[in-house]
């Protein structure tokens, strides 16, 4: 929702999965919309109808604002977010029975499902089953479904200027990979798992907590993890080859020449390390994601290739894709920074750090802890050498960058960096105080009627 914003969650407010963005947030669907462009949609997505305040405003959800409202401002292509099996918002049932995959359910049955050794059918839900490839063939996969999807739009969209969100379920679970992805890789060509003994001594209550998750206890086993990262990685591959696919198509469409693209993503996955599974909590193995910008213009000529090291964040994305189609930035509503100035080689004053935020009240964790779901929040702050978090009815973690890049030596009682966990909270604080919650004025809007009383006929103070 911050990629969709600008905004970060403590002033967006859907802090989880299943939290609904509210109807009062302006998505870049909504600004694109004034332009008379559409923000279409190919893949996954967690927007979730704010049914309340659609109530609340007697919004009927069948009009045509009241669809727009619930997913989030886009047209939908194709939704599927490789949860559980896709329903009407999705085509690819339909087209796997087309393709012979005869079940009711395709996707449990083909899609994530593996045959053993034995010829059994697996369930790729089980991770033990991940070295086996998937029952669907490659061209039908999931990630070959949504490259088609975004080609097939892009072919018909004409002269007619569009964004779209190509949201790529894989790599994510089930982890399962067609076939020759599953087997690409060995668990010595894949990135080490890692983790510590020592980080489990005297470790952090919350982190503590999140190890006794399923999850976490099926990572921490070396079969798990030398089983499962292999097929992660195939799906990487196999996602870098259809894009691949895609940008042949859109280089021989000519669309290269005027289509800025983002290529990011949400989270990484922690794969055991740590001694965790899943993608939360406060480190960069799933913090620091890819961001790579292909800008067709000639200033970017002047930055072309180059690895860009300052720090940036997924509020970023909103104001960039405006300041790219000379759109207004709303200043009172957007909290992120347009990229083109470090895209472009502009001098610019940058930012020095970056922030992070975690809900967890709808995890096994908080039942762990015995806490209440009002005290699962926590805020992190990051710059080029620290990373210190703040824990709602917890104590703080601070790690050094420099001299413990992987985050094993967490720093946050240790009497020696009192003085640098106070410096880093009054950053958390400082920026807490800048977020924006006066959304129904503009900053313009201010200037222009500032000390502008008497002009309304009012003249209070006056001897």
């Amino acid at each position: 929702m911050s990629y969709y914003t600008g905004r970060y969650p403590s002033t967006h407010g859907a802090t989880w999965n299943r939290v609904p963005l509210s109807i009062d947030e302006v998505t870049l669907g909504e600004y694109l919309r004034e332009r008379d462009i559409d923000l279409v949609l190919a893949g996954k997505t967690h927007v979730m109808p704010d049914n309340r305040g659609l109530q609340r405003l007697q919004i009927d959800g069948q009009s045509e604002l009241g669809v727009l409202l619930q997913q989030g401002g886009s047209v939908q292509l194709d939704r599927y977010d490789g949860h559980r099996e896709p329903g009407a918002e999705s085509g690819y049932p339909a087209y796997l029975r087309a393709q012979g995959y005869d079940s009711p359910d395709p996707w449990t049955d083909y899609v994530i499902a593996v045959e053993d050794d034995q010829g059994q059918v697996q369930s790729g839900w089980h991770m033990r089953n991940v070295n086996f490839p998937s029952r669907v063939k490659e061209a039908h996969s999931e990630t070959a479904y949504m490259t088609n999807c975004a080609m097939a739009y892009m072919q018909s969209a004409g002269d007619k200027p569009w964004v779209m969100h190509l949201s790529y379920v894989k790599p994510h679970w089930p982890y399962v990979a067609p076939a020759p992805y599953h087997a690409m890789y060995s668990p010595q060509q894949c990135l080490p798992v890692r983790r510590t003994v020592q980080e489990k001594e005297n470790a952090h209550p919350v982190v503590q907590a999140y190890r006794r998750q399923e999850e976490s206890l099926s990572f921490s086993s070396d079969e798990c993890v030398a089983r499962v990262r292999p097929a992660y990685q195939g799906l990487i591959k196999q996602l870098d080859d259809h894009l691949g696919r895609l940008f042949e198509y859109m280089e021989s469409a000519g669309l290269m020449d005027n289509t800025l693209v983002i290529i990011t993503a949400d989270h990484g996955d922690l794969l055991g390390d740590h001694w965790l599974g899943e993608k939360e909590l406060f480190y960069d193995v799933v913090q620091r994601v890819p961001l790579i910008i292909y800008d067709p213009s000639e200033q970017a000529d002047a930055t072309r290739g180059r690895r860009e090291s300052r720090l940036v964040e997924s509020v970023d994305i909103v104001p960039t894709i405006l300041a790219a189609l000379d759109m207004h930035i709303p200043a009172h509503r957007v909290e992120g920074r347009q990229l083109q100035p470090l895209v472009h080689g502009e001098p610019v004053a940058w930012r020095d750090c970056v922030f992070s935020e975690l809900d967890y009240s709808y995890r096994e964790a908080r039942l762990i802890l015995g806490k209440s779901t009002s005290e699962c929040r926590a805020w992190s702050v990051r710059t080029e050498r620290w990373r210190y978090v703040y824990w709602s009815t917890e104590r703080p973690q601070l790690f050094d960058l420099q001299k413990d890049p992987d985050e094993f030596n967490d720093l946050g009682d240790h009497p020696e960096y009192e003085a640098i966990r106070s410096q880093m909270k009054q950053r958390l604080l400082d920026w807490f105080a800048s977020l924006k919650r006066r959304t129904t004025v503009t900053e313009e809007e201010v200037d222009t009627q500032t000390n502008q009383y008497k002009q309304a006929g009012v003249f209070y103070g006056q001897w």
